[in-house]
């Protein structure tokens, strides 16, 4: 298998070194220099644009974006559906918001591309090995990507969630109890600070991480 990487940053460059320790193939692009360079040391080939990027993969292409959301992957997705032809497929890593997903999808379609948003989770620890990816997009072309997923993901780390759309929104949800949770802990800390008790915050959570209900690395 060989996959395009579009964007290096802390995930992407940490996704790039998972798939290489499976024996993936990577081309990767990204705007900085200095990342392009980074990315040998994990045996990955690196070009100076996307025309190159494309060019470098043998049909049907495959392509990750790991691009900030808003405009940076909307502008790499329009790009992509220009160099790409049909059954190439794209995936698109980021954070991206469910309804922008949903019109890249159809956009992709247009030109017969296929696109798969996918949430990730799990942190740079989780792109660096064994993440986390909620997938959406057509079913029929899933299994030719699932064999990229079985090999990064944690054991049971990865699930089809249905359409395109399907699986940034998986992500939003899992986003918002995580950032409840954020809270929950952040709160209770504060309270221990106003007790009347003298207790050492950071071994009451290094306690809590070792058996307790509500170990959390967050």
């Amino acid at each position: 298998m060989h996959i395009g990487m579009v964007g290096l940053g802390k995930m992407g460059m940490n996704l790039v070194a998972n798939m290489r320790d499976h024996d993936i193939e990577v081309t990767a692009f990204d705007l900085n220099d200095k990342a392009r360079e980074a990315v040998g040391q994990y045996g990955a080939k690196a070009v100076a644009n996307l025309d190159a990027l494309v060019m470098s993969l043998a049909s049907p292409r495959i392509i990750w974006s790991m691009v900030p959301a808003g405009k940076p992957t909307e502008a790499t997705i329009s790009q992509l559906a220009k160099l790409l032809r049909p059954d190439d497929i794209v995936i698109d890593g980021g954070n991206s918001y469910y309804q922008d997903s949903i019109a890249h999808g159809k956009l992709l379609a247009a030109e017969g591309i296929h696109f798969f948003d996918v949430g990730t989770s799990g942190g740079m620890a989780g792109a660096r090995a064994d993440g986390n990816f909620m997938i959406g997009g057509d079913k029929a072309i899933f299994n030719k990507i699932e064999p990229l997923f079985k090999a990064i993901a944690a054991k049971g780390g990865y699930l089809y969630t249905g359409p395109a759309g399907s699986g940034h929104y998986l992500k939003m949800v899992h986003n918002g109890i995580e950032y409840g949770m954020m809270q929950a802990i952040g709160e209770g800390f504060d309270v221990l600070a106003h007790s009347p008790y003298d207790y050492d915050n950071a071994a009451v959570a290094n306690m809590w991480n070792n058996g307790s209900v509500i170990r959390s690395w967050l």
